[in-house]
């Protein structure tokens, strides 16, 4: 499935002050990395985010937001965001905020 390259852009953009980020091809579509972790991404025209497994509930309870089940079962700790979800850029940063946040408290990962 191909991503929405509108709103890769205005990720980038959201992104362009932070350090040691990655764009990486994955799932059909574009995932933002940092320090290894896939935290925000794109899928169609879905924004994948990675709010992780303390704050599932309460992202799930937000306007415009389902369940991750790309696998076909959920997978806990990530969400899709439909895009009236993250029209507003504010929204789109908040999301960028939360889920950036979220990988940075997880433990480096070692190479290899």
């Amino acid at each position: 499935m191909a991503y929405d390259e509108g709103l890769a852009q205005r990720l980038r953009e959201v992104l362009q002050s932070e350090r040691d980020i990655a764009e990486k091809r994955m799932f059909g579509g574009l995932a933002f990395m940092s320090r290894g972790y896939m935290f925000v991404g794109i899928t169609g025209e879905l924004l994948m985010a990675r709010v992780g497994p303390d704050d599932y509930e309460q992202a799930l309870s937000r306007p415009h937001v389902r369940v991750m089940d790309f696998t076909g079962k959920p997978m806990r700790g990530y969400v899709y965001v439909d895009p009236p979800g993250f029209e507003a850029d504010s929204d789109l940063s908040d999301w960028v905020g939360r889920c950036h946040r979220f990988v940075l408290t997880l433990p480096p990962k070692t190479p290899g």
